[in-house]
């Protein structure tokens, strides 16, 4: 579940540096055209490139979620006796496409990070990562469809405490860990997910639990109104980092520039996105659930200089930058390659959501 996912990410990394029933896809609230494909023949060669056998397997795999049987319940039913898996998906499903609104298509990337713990602080392991703090309050009243949250302080619900209070204190939160640089912490709150390799090699998971409710204030964003970096365009994860790590003293003063911080809880498996499915690198991507349901099935389109893509993938999880209906964010896994990929994304993007045909 990525970073800001009120339904595991997804906030998409340029998007985080520079700023669950059956539903339908386009409410009335908001505008998206679709214009109809009605079969897989014609969405070029992807037809004759794509693994349906594996797509089938997925396809059963993203079933086990309650709002993709409500979405699909006749062909989740019958995904499993299925025989040619390529013609269960032609003759069950129909494309559509979904053309852009006045917001940029665009596809990005997420990444599971791998971060180095302790269970006990050292001197080298001296950030933790807290679990939900036990004072920290989750009201019944929303403000823009997202529930208020604070603390209660002589009677009075007042604001919980920002990132900058956060990091000078300890909080009423169990500690779930230890890690030993504060930078890749903030960047596994920015991915919502995440491993932690402790001394003696064993790993375990860590998700995404809640946030203190402050809103997100991003990272690059002022970094180049700071003139630090000239444009969004030169904003990575990678180049975020680099900088950072070049000017210590500057650190924590820019990473307090954004008063959001996430508390995470222990998992017992790898990267879950928001419809409580394990993720598949390059297979499950998160999406804006006003435009698409989760659970949806969907081909994209997507080339650039660094990540090639034209296959179907599953709507599986959200992301609090994740907005419009040409908006997709790819999960690439973990490990270096991931990483890489995931830090530098962003390319035009073309959407077809599959909706079946009875």
């Amino acid at each position: 579940m990525r970073y800001f996912l009120f339904c595991l990410g997804s906030l998409s990394i340029l998007f985080w540096f520079v700023g669950c029933a059956t539903q339908k896809p386009t409410p009335s609230s908001v505008e998206v055209s679709l214009n109809d494909l009605t079969s897989l023949d014609q969405f070029g060669d992807m037809d004759e490139r794509e693994n349906f056998d594996e797509l089938l397997m997925l396809f059963q795999h993203n079933c086990q979620a309650i709002p993709t049987q409500q979405l699909y319940p006749k062909a989740c039913e019958q995904a499993s006796h299925v025989k040619d898996a390529k013609a269960f998906f032609r003759d069950t499903f129909r494309l559509k496409k979904i053309e852009p609104n006045e917001q940029r298509s665009m596809l990005t990337g997420y990444y599971e990070p791998l971060l180095k713990g302790s269970l006990t602080p050292t001197k080298r392991f001296k950030y933790p990562i807290y679990a939900t703090p036990k004072d920290l309050v989750v009201s019944d009243k929303k403000v823009d469809g997202k529930p208020v949250r604070g603390r209660l302080e002589k009677g009075k619900l007042v604001p919980y405490y920002t990132r900058a209070q956060i990091t000078k204190q300890k909080l009423k939160a169990q500690v779930l860990c230890y890690v030993d640089d504060k930078i890749d912490l903030y960047f596994l709150e920015v991915q919502g997910s995440g491993r932690v390799e402790l001394e003696d090699g064993r790993i375990f998971y860590v998700g995404y639990a809640n946030t203190n409710g402050h809103s997100y204030h991003s990272l690059g964003r002022e970094m180049v109104n700071r003139g630090i970096f000239k444009s969004a365009e030169d904003v990575s994860l990678q180049s975020i980092k680099a900088w950072l790590l070049k000017h210590p003293e500057r650190t924590d003063a820019l990473l307090n520039t954004n008063p959001s911080y996430v508390f995470f809880r222990m998992m017992s498996q790898t990267a879950t996105g928001s419809l409580g499915l394990v993720l598949t690198p390059e297979r499950s991507v998160a999406v804006d659930k006003r435009f698409i349901p989760l659970g949806a099935l969907l081909a994209i389109r997507s080339h650039s200089s660094i990540y090639h893509v034209e296959k179907f993938v599953f709507a599986q999880d959200t992301g609090g930058a994740i907005q419009g209906p040409n908006r997709a964010d790819m999960f690439m896994g973990h490990g270096e390659y991931a990483m890489k990929v995931a830090g530098e994304l962003k390319a035009p993007l073309e959407v077809w959501m599959m909706e079946p045909k009875f």
